[in-house]
């Protein structure tokens, strides 16, 4: 089932030349984005391979684990600066926790009825909101700048939102 995966792999791994890339962020920047398959985060932001640490999970939200990741790459991998980057037409907007648990049982055949799956009805609300919760962590150094953006899946513009 991954045989495609393991051949690109092969490929990659015979023409793969160690860069001698360190673990620390290059560019001083942790990226939160999200998992949808349209974002590039390295492309969209002009970066490279070393440059960010980059944590994605579905809608961008400051989950626990994302703001885990982002305490270690402010404290001990470079990042001085945040850029939580949303997009447009996520699926995780537009929708209610009730319906999202609804469709997500309907499409697994098991009852979503005790997740939650951290949906939004307010884009930009629910960006600040997450923002000021990364602002609001005591691990996370008042020095580190953080920023908000929204992604358009379209035209591929980053516009600032918080």
């Amino acid at each position: 089932m991954f045989d495609d995966l393991l051949a690109a792999n092969r490929r990659y791994a015979s023409r793969f030349h160690d860069p001698g890339v360190a673990g620390v962020a290059a560019k001083e920047l942790a990226v939160l984005t999200c998992i949808d398959s349209r974002i590039d985060p390295l492309a969209m932001l002009g970066l490279q391979p070393g440059d960010a640490k980059i944590i994605r999970n579905a809608g961008a939200r400051v989950t626990d684990d994302a703001l885990r990741s982002l305490v270690l790459s402010a404290n001990l991998l470079g990042a001085r600066r945040i850029c939580v980057v949303q997009h447009t037409n996520c699926a995780m907007v537009g929708s209610t926790e009730d319906e999202m648990r609804a469709r997500v049982t309907d499409a697994s055949g098991a009852d979503a009825s005790g997740w939650e799956f951290l949906v939004s009805l307010d884009q930009t609300t629910t960006l600040r909101e997450d923002i000021e919760r990364i602002r609001e962590c005591p691990l996370i150094p008042a020095t580190v700048e953080i920023g908000g953006f929204v992604y358009d899946v379209h035209s591929g513009e980053l516009v600032p939102a918080v």
